[in-house]
């Protein structure tokens, strides 16, 4: 155990060196189904994204599906809503079930709803097109996960999920109709380490690693990421019960761009009121981030809400807002 944790602490300090050399490499354009990059958790959004190894519950099927390993309920469910930009919205839902000794199994689902896109076709007119009516478009994923302790400081976990886009039906010169729909099999994999110093983890992540998908002739990626995350509350240091102040730091390496960094931070106040922060390095709209969550268990049931807010740069500010019940 000794060795990987030499190894990870390496490959981590190696990104986060190095990523400001690559930050004028930008790759872009090289894949499709970009659904699958939005941060649907309110919490892990306001927190910058930095969520690999400090989410432990339902939603942490969306970022890392180890953490679930470690979830101190029997039962965690979680539903949130996405106001993304230009009217699109991200609808999803987690359930995870601990199975004692065997491990924790979960079940994710996410819907983007792209709202009214209106159509259009060549035509020889003054305009030099007509309107089609309206675009049926969307795309959902929906996931399998297992998670286990394999020591007391050493989880693994995996998923599989069933990713789908619909862009609707084009016509071509012929006047053949197209149905630009395509799906398949895409999977996750990851792992969070306990060294023994407090509550500082780390861990890693492999998220949408899937074979060439196709529309028509034109073959695409889904967005591959590699991401080394750490986390610690830092209130170890200090003689207290009713404070904890979570701080994470992940290391991203996706195949459609350069090098990232995700910086998050949670005040929690009694278990109830958290107060949560971020900032997203190295992205094009995103920077800081804010939220804020709310926590009371009643008659055994663990009741939340948390709220997240996204200002862009160009565009609309990104509101989340989720739910959740604990058993």
């Amino acid at each position: 155990m000794k060795k990987w944790t030499i190894v990870l602490t390496v490959v981590f300090m190696t990104i986060v060196l190095t990523m400001p050399a690559h930050s004028g490499m930008k790759k872009l354009a090289q894949t499709g189904f970009q659904f699958l990059k939005i941060d649907v958790s309110p919490r892990a959004a306001a927190m910058g994204g930095a969520y690999l190894v400090a989410g432990f519950g339902a939603d942490a099927m969306f970022y890392n599906p180890a953490g679930m390993a470690r979830m101190n309920c029997s039962m965690d469910l979680m539903a949130s809503q996405t106001r993304w930009i230009a009217d699109i919205s991200y609808d999803a839902f987690a359930i995870a079930k601990s199975l004692g000794n065997i491990g924790t199994v979960g079940i994710s689902a996410m819907i983007a709803d792209y709202g009214d896109i209106e159509g259009t076709m060549v035509a020889n007119n003054s305009a030099g097109y007509i309107n089609t009516g309206n675009v049926s478009v969307g795309a959902y994923v929906v996931g399998l996960s297992f998670a286990r302790n394999l020591t007391n400081k050493f989880s693994v976990g995996g998923q599989v999920k069933w990713v789908n886009q619909n862009l609707g039906t084009s016509t071509l010169n012929d006047g053949v109709d197209v149905k630009n729909e395509v799906s398949g099999l895409a999977y996750d994999f990851g792992t969070v380490f306990y060294p023994g110093f407090k509550s500082f983890r780390f861990g890693m992540n492999i998220r949408n690693f899937s074979n060439e998908f196709k529309y028509q002739k034109e073959g695409f990626q889904l967005p591959l990421t590699f991401s080394i995350g750490i986390a610690m509350n830092l209130m170890d240091f200090m003689d207290t019960e009713n404070h904890r102040l979570i701080f994470a730091v992940d290391a991203i390496h996706p195949r459609d761009y350069s090098e990232r960094l995700n910086i998050g931070a949670e005040y929690t106040f009694m278990d109830m009121i958290s107060l949560r922060a971020g900032y997203k390095y190295n992205y094009d709209e995103e920077g800081f981030t804010l939220g804020a969550g709310f926590h009371k268990s009643l008659a055994g049931v663990g009741l939340r809400v948390d709220y997240a807010y996204t200002p862009m740069d160009l565009f609309t500010t990104v509101n989340r807002i989720g739910v959740g019940i604990s058993f």
